[in-house]
């Protein structure tokens, strides 16, 4: 987990630095008059040029705000949504329970960048229309996990003694379910980023996802594809934002993956 920390921080420095550079004159990702297309790293551009004669260090710079505007906004909008309704689906049960599950479970059978390219068509491209596309495909997995939770812990004690001395539904849900379902709240969250990274770069390049004067690493790749019917080997193009993509999800990954053996082990030994 340590790995993914470390990584995660870089690409959030990188969010961080980007903004202040461009702002000092010192980066600028949608320039490209001045510059020669295609150009290959040298001094001047560390990571070469683009088709369009963008500087692909700048760019994949700028790209790590994007990226980290869009899986932050998804899964918080993601979870504000899904872990109320899994809750209160869980602690009510009856109809409300069986229509909240048999929707949820339609929507966690459809692919997440299939469903994401749905809403993405919809709602059209922008970077909040890229989280709420994203959102959709995530509510159900935080729905999932903390209805079940929810249905195992609402029969404790402490829930029924609640109950008797009149507690209402909200002062129940909020006071004494929410502290003890919530626990695996993280490494669902970092996971679902690290997905998201993955699917707002395949939204980006099918066209969808964020407006093309917007940096965004799955763009990127798409111009960099263009250039191959040229039969010039440009590998600067796709190298840089793609090793990008991968590195960020792999970090985020890691991170969820050590919350969740924490978890799991911390689960298994109040058992």
């Amino acid at each position: 987990m340590s790995i993914g920390i470390v990584i995660s921080v870089v690409f959030l420095l990188m969010a961080i630095i980007s903004p202040l550079l461009q702002a000092l004159g010192l980066l600028n990702p949608t320039e490209f008059l001045s510059h020669p297309i295609h150009e290959s790293p040298s001094a001047q551009h560390w990571f070469g040029t683009d088709l369009q004669g963008h500087d692909v260090f700048a760019r994949t710079i700028a790209g790590a705000g994007v990226a980290w505007q869009v899986t932050i906004a998804s899964t918080t909008i993601s979870l504000v949504i899904g872990v109320p309704l899994g809750m209160l689906s869980g602690y009510k049960g009856g109809w409300l329970d069986r229509g909240l599950v048999f929707l949820m479970d339609a929507l966690y059978t459809l692919p997440s960048l299939l469903l994401s390219l749905t809403i993405a068509f919809v709602v059209g491209a922008g970077v909040w229309n890229a989280a709420i596309a994203l959102s959709v495909a995530y509510i159900p997995q935080y729905f999932r996990v903390i209805r079940n939770q929810t249905v195992s812990t609402k029969t404790e004690v402490y829930i029924e003694a609640a109950q008797a001395i009149g507690a209402d539904t909200k002062t129940i849900l909020m006071k004494y379910l929410a502290p003890n379902v919530i626990q695996s709240l993280p490494a669902i969250f970092t996971l679902n980023a690290a997905d998201a990274i993955l699917t707002i770069a395949g939204l980006g390049f099918l066209g969808l996802g964020i407006p093309e004067d917007v940096p965004e690493w799955g763009h990127d790749l798409k111009q960099a594809l263009d250039a191959l019917s040229t039969g010039e080997n440009f590998w600067w193009t796709t190298v840089f934002p793609g090793l990008a993509i991968t590195f960020m999800s792999i970090g985020l990954s890691l991170v969820g993956e050590g919350l969740a053996q924490k978890f799991s082990s911390k689960k298994d030994t109040n058992a």
